[in-house]
């Protein structure tokens, strides 16, 4: 009995042990891979600012996902926010996804939930970017107007940009913010200044970075540069006007047509008895009319999506 209560005290401690070393080697691995994701988070900032020194436009998968949460506006509500981070997000959403549809529907309901969880996040960052976008577009001309009223000059740009932010929306004002600290902690305006040009979608604010930053090394005064940018982005929206009306009007011919062609092949189904439908759907004619009108449909959105607002 003795031998019995010491073989069964002595196999429970050894399963308690060994399911605590099992927990620990997992706490192990898990700060280990947190670690080397960090680490490569932070490698890839120091890669993005020595090809912003060098001029170079290679860029990995991972950064162009990170600039995606830059432009959309997440890493300023999630500062922590990485690509690797919102890889593994996305990792486990979908296997929680998988888990808990295929008891029900099958792998066909899994991959198709998938799918449309998949399309809803893409549609969520367009319409994030998109956003902000149209901000940076109501705060761009404001910003070149306060710059405008300070002599801005070289050696005190961070210093005004500092008292200008408070005034501005996001996401600007977490750009100049950003160059600020940047700038007093490196002592490095100019690069502070094309950094922050790379947290903002909006082609004119990336210039304007860029011409600030060509400023501080070769011109004591902002003046000529702040109008210039001011009557460049004046130029620009009305520019954007003009092909947002010119693609409004291409909607409305689409759509005219569209609707005049419906009618026509309704009339003519009605007259030789033959629906429409069967015509469009079943038929090789009817196959190719509809591919045609899609690969068009997809044309102008893509044409629209080259607006920046």
């Amino acid at each position: 009995m003795k031998c019995f209560i010491f073989g069964s005290l002595f196999a429970g401690f050894f399963l308690l042990f060994r399911e605590a070393e099992i927990f620990r080697r997992m706490n192990i691995l898990l700060k280990k891979t947190r670690a080397d994701m960090e680490f490569s988070a932070r490698q890839r900032t120091l890669d993005d600012r020595k090809r912003l020194m060098n001029l170079q436009k290679q860029h990995s998968v991972l950064w162009l996902l990170e600039k995606q949460l830059q432009y959309s506006g997440l890493r300023i509500r999630f500062p922590k926010l990485t690509a690797e981070w919102w890889i593994v997000g996305n990792l486990a959403v979908l296997g929680i996804t998988v888990v808990a549809v295929m008891p029900f529907g099958g792998i066909r309901a899994a991959v198709l939930v998938g799918v449309i969880l998949a399309v809803a996040e893409i549609g969520i960052l367009k319409s994030c970017r998109t956003r902000n976008l149209r901000r940076v577009n109501e705060n761009l001309l404001k910003l070149l107007d306060f710059l405008g009223n300070y002599s801005v000059t070289a050696g005190e740009v961070t210093g005004v940009l500092e008292q200008v932010s408070r005034y501005m929306e996001e996401p600007i004002r977490s750009a100049l913010d950003t160059c600020c600290i940047e700038a007093q902690i490196t002592g490095d305006t100019g690069m502070a200044l094309l950094a922050m040009g790379e947290c903002i979608e909006h082609p004119k604010f990336k210039e304007l970075a860029r011409n600030m930053e060509v400023s501080v090394r070769y011109c004591a005064d902002f003046s000529a540069m702040v109008t210039g940018s001011r009557r460049s982005m004046r130029e620009y929206l009305r520019v954007v006007q003009e092909r947002k009306g010119m693609l409004r009007e291409a909607f409305v011919n689409m759509i005219i047509l569209l609707g005049m062609s419906i009618l026509i092949l309704a009339t003519v189904g009605n007259l030789i008895a033959f629906p429409i439908w069967t015509f469009l759907w079943k038929s090789l004619p009817g196959r190719i009319a509809l591919s045609v009108v899609a690969v068009i449909f997809f044309l102008f959105m893509g044409q629209a999506g080259k607006i920046q607002v």
